[in-house]
């Protein structure tokens, strides 16, 4: 330190203070290694003991070493010998046990053979049946053991097989005395005499078990365990509905009746004289509780301690496994048989099918009661309940089926309809008597000041009424059908009220549809049908212009809003009637065009032959427009008559005029022959307007000919023309203002001119007028 001190102080570098803090330092320096001489004295003898350790351990591992190399050599080969010793053990105990195990359950399945064999013997069936199934079991249990197949266990099933077989047969025979059925012979089982010989006999022979119910309970019982008791109950079912508790449905007559003999209950029918045609829901139901009684006493009441099909762990009594079975087809003949029967066909019946519906609900309380039944309201007594709906069902169907028997009704059995003439129908009820909130009011300046805008000019009473005619019969009954629906439509259900006011539409709409497809035939061949049909169609039209009208305020509000109307139908039904009868003289103008083609063109008439066959068709026009005018006389209104025959007489007129005109060569024994022609269609043409059977009073319409034939008087003036000579010819013409030229042309004119007289200056003269 001093040498250090020295130099630095030589150095000159540091001063005497910094001398003094270098020298304290160091003397620390000192003590340090002091302290760290005596900390490596302490340590030295700790590492020679640890240096020992390590020696002590490296001799440890190595005996481990030896000891390890000696067990993998000596002990863990006698050790393999003992674990292949055991395993062998072990198996050997497995087998020994799964023999044990089989032979156990083949003792099981021997006592219960024996034990089955005794009871059988005893008629204990239930008890047989019981050791049928613990066998049954023990042999399932021996089949299920893979890899340990017994050659026995073949014949063991074939011995349960046959014990089964003999138990049911035994099984069978106990319920066959049991159950005894008394049937018609199977042709005869339709009819009211082989129904009523039916019997039903139950035999109460005592059972030998101790069984809860009737002596049949062992028995069925034992069905049960064998799982065989559904199909033998399906059977007994089956003959239950079919003879017993349909007929008693379908037959009002027949009365069910029991009757106890010794040990035997027998169930059979006697026949009274019905007072209906259908027996009411209150009495079927009496009847069909009555067999259900006699069944529960006697039958039914045995509970089925084993489960029973998917009912596993459930304890079901006989009664409700029969129901299960039967209900729904027994449900559906009541409702089909009884309950539609009973629907009341007018809505103020409505009110008393309330005990229709009670008696229902009584009648489903008693077969639950008996079990018969679960606790769930059934398909019956909601179809009871919903009496409304099906009376409008019921009501509409009704409605459809006459309306479609008037409409395939015969179309010639006719009535006479007048402006005086109504549909007959009640009187309607006064809109104002019920809800006035469904009738307009009138302002109140009308009550209080009243001013009368009447027209001194009043109208006849007919102006809208139907002229007189014929309609079918059916159509007045068609349209009184509607009439009386629609009126049992305001005094029903809002529901039903719509229902029928659409099922009045579907009436017409039918009509529409159906009248001219099934009366197709007749319509085409037959004038007087087509005249009565399109009579018929104008008559609905009349009245549906003012049906919805006449019943909107007394229908449901929902109707009231405008839907209530008809007038939409009103032009279908116009056009069908004209298309009908505008075929029908379209087929009529087609035989007279016909006929009128067998004239020869009316040319040479000098020739006597051309004569006759141009007069032969003149008459046979005649004739058909003669037979026309009588077969639609009194039928057509008198318009419509006077319309059609001017139409095909001017038809006829027309063919006349245009052949003739056509000619180019007329002599005068010619134009002779053809006056006379002419003047036979004038003089008989107008006897064909015959509309009214009294004939002074058709006078007036054979007078007014003229209106009716438009080509009348072309026909008279080309009369005129054959008879004329040129200037008569020219006179008629009066420079084209006369007569001839109001029907004729100029050229029409000039052609017939040409074809009556020969070429001469004169005929040149009078054509050159002509113009």
């Amino acid at each position: 330190g001093s040498l250090v001190a020295a130099v630095l102080a030589h150095s000159g570098r540091l001063d005497k203070e910094d001398l003094g803090t270098r020298i304290g330092r160091l003397s620390r320096r000192g003590e340090v290694c002091n302290m760290i001489n005596n900390k490596y004295n302490e340590f030295l003898p700790s590492m020679q003991s640890a240096e020992e350790l390590v020696s002590q351990v490296e001799g440890l591992c190595s005996n481990i070493d030896l000891l390890k190399a000696g067990i993998e050599n000596e002990v863990q080969r006698d050790l393999n010998v003992a674990v292949a010793e055991f395993t062998e053990l072990k198996q050997q105990l497995e087998r020994d046990t799964l023999v044990l195990s089989i032979l156990k359950k083949l003792q099981e399945f021997d006592i219960a053979i024996k034990e089955y064999n005794t009871a059988l013997l005893e008629k204990k069936y239930v008890a047989a049946a019981q050791q049928l199934e613990t066998a049954r079991s023990s042999l399932k249990l021996l089949e299920s053991r893979k890899g340990f197949e017994l050659k026995i266990l073949k014949a063991l099933s074939t011995e349960l097989t046959v014990q089964t077989q003999n138990m049911l047969y035994h099984l069978g025979e106990e319920w066959q005395k049991l159950a005894v059925w008394k049937l018609p012979p199977s042709k005869e089982c339709s009819s009211l005499e082989s129904v009523v010989l039916s019997e039903l006999h139950l035999h109460m022979v005592p059972s030998k078990e101790k069984i809860a119910g009737p002596p049949v309970a062992s028995v069925l019982q034992a069905f049960a365990v064998l799982g065989e008791l559904h199909t033998k109950l399906k059977i007994f079912g089956q003959l239950l509905l079919k003879y017993i508790l349909k007929p008693l449905i379908s037959y009002p007559s027949l009365q069910p009746c029991t009757e106890e003999q010794s040990n035997v209950f027998i169930l059979r029918f006697k026949s009274e004289e019905p007072s209906l045609d259908h027996s009411s829901p209150m009495e079927v139901f009496d009847k069909i509780k009555l067999v259900f009684e006699f069944l529960h006493k006697y039958l039914l009441n045995v509970p089925l301690e084993q489960p029973v099909e998917d009912k596993k762990g459930c304890r079901v009594t006989l009664a409700e496994l029969l129901g299960d079975m039967i209900w729904e087809e027994l449900s559906d003949c009541l409702i089909q048989n009884c309950l539609v029967n009973s629907i009341p066909t007018n809505s103020s019946k409505l009110e008393q099918y309330i005990e229709v519906i009670k008696s229902t609900e009584e009648f489903e309380k008693a077969l639950k009661n008996m079990q018969f039944l679960k606790g769930d309201t059934t398909d019956l007594l909601k179809y009871a309940r919903n009496v409304n709906s099906h009376f409008a069902n019921k009501k509409c169907q009704d409605v459809i089926v006459a309306a479609r028997n008037l409409m395939t009704s015969e179309i010639h059995n006719t009535v006479k309809i007048t402006p005086d003439s109504c549909v007959a129908l009640p009187r309607l009820p006064d809109p104002g008597a019920g809800d006035r909130s469904k009738m307009p009011k009138a302002p109140e300046l009308l009550h209080n000041d009243m001013v009368n805008l009447e027209n001194k000019t009043k109208l006849s009473q007919y102006t809208f009424s139907l002229p007189t005619c014929r309609i079918s019969s059916s159509v007045e009954k068609l349209m009184e059908l509607a009439y009386q629906t629609l009126l049992e439509a305001t005094s029903s259900t809002d529901q039903c009220c719509i229902q029928l006011f659409y099922s009045v539409r579907n009436i017409f709409q039918l009509f529409y549809d159906v009248v001219p497809t099934y009366h197709k035939e007749n319509l085409q061949k037959l004038p007087q049908l087509a005249a009565i049909h399109h009579n018929n169609c104008m008559y609905i039209a009349h009245h549906l212009l003012t049906l919805g009208h006449q019943f909107r305020y007394r229908l449901t509000n929902i109707l009231c809003d405008g839907a209530a109307t008809f007038v939409d139908m009103v032009p279908g039904f116009r056009r069908l009637g004209m298309e009908c009868f505008l075929a029908q003289m379209r087929v009529q103008k087609g035989e007279i065009l016909e006929r009128l083609s067998s004239a020869r063109n009316f040319s040479n008439m000098d020739d006597e032959e051309n004569y006759c066959a141009a007069n032969k068709a003149i008459r046979q026009v005649l004739h058909q427009l003669k037979r026309l005018g009588k077969v639609w006389q009194d039928v057509l209104p008198v318009n419509v008559y006077c319309k059609a025959m001017g139409t095909l007489l001017n038809t006829a007129l027309t063919e006349i005029v245009t052949r003739i005109a056509a000619l180019e060569d007329i002599s005068a024994e010619d134009a002779d022959r053809l006056y006379s022609l002419c003047r036979t269609m004038v003089e008989e043409g107008p006897q064909v307007f015959t509309p009214l059977p009294e004939d002074d009073k058709n006078k007036k319409y054979q007078e007014e000919v003229p209106v009716y034939v438009q080509k009348w008087m072309t026909f008279k003036e080309l009369m005129i023309i054959l008879q004329a000579n040129l200037q008569e010819i020219v006179d008629q013409w009066a420079d084209g203002k006369g007569p001839l030229a109001a029907e004729f042309s100029a050229a029409e004119v000039k052609s017939l001119i040409r074809a009556l007289f020969q070429n001469t200056e004169r005929r040149a003269a009078a054509l050159a007028k002509i113009k």
